[in-house]
């Protein structure tokens, strides 16, 4: 056996030792304590594993969305907003070629087709269209897609830790006032041996 087999066996008897060890000194609920610790590690290493499913699950699917839309040209038939915002989008009546060939007519919106604004009408501008000859968001680059996909896994294994952190801590308080209780009761037996009142 080398020395690094070795090693880690012998920090797994440890473990084993320190989690389920007869040992004199140590109190039921130092061994509840132990398993407790050893489930909510388990709980968020799963927790890692879905945050990262979630992740790659976000990046495919943003890719495939993006993958659906094709640039294409739109004539506007009315002059575009002066002035929009997130709260008040504005938006312009358009024409376009669908991809049957066909032409289309709808509204753009600034949050689509940003260029509309201040545009006068039969300006034409860049637009994106899904499958269906719809306007579209235009696509995010590859680069916008691995940090939504980053913060979705982010999110999740974060909010996991989080709220794993919060139970060990409200279970080792129940566990700490159990110890005291149990010291304290200890005490009252063993302590009148020990002091002398007058």
């Amino acid at each position: 056996m080398n020395v690094k087999a070795r090693g880690a066996t012998r920090r797994t008897s440890r473990l084993v030792r320190w989690l389920a060890g007869r040992n004199a000194l140590r109190r039921p609920v130092d061994r509840i304590e132990g398993a407790v610790l050893v489930t909510l590690s388990a709980a968020f290493l799963v927790a890692v594993a879905v945050a990262s499913i979630l992740g790659a699950h976000t990046y495919q699917s943003q890719r495939a969305a993006s993958a659906g839309l094709r640039p294409a040209v739109a004539v506007l038939i009315q002059a575009g907003p002066f002035y929009s915002s997130l709260a008040y989008p504005g938006q312009a009546e358009a024409r376009w070629s669908d991809p049957g060939g066909g032409e289309r007519s709808g509204v753009l919106t600034t949050v689509t087709t940003p260029g509309i604004i201040g545009a006068a009408a039969g300006t034409r501008v860049s637009v994106w269209l899904d499958r269906s000859g719809q306007s579209a968001a235009p696509p995010g680059g590859q680069v916008a897609m691995i940090v939504n996909a980053l913060a979705v896994g982010a999110t999740v294994a974060g909010g996991a830790g989080m709220a794993l952190l919060i139970s060990y801590a409200l279970c080792r308080l129940a566990l700490d006032r159990r110890r005291l209780a149990a010291w304290e009761s200890a005490w009252s037996l063993t302590g009148p041996r020990w002091t002398t009142r007058r």
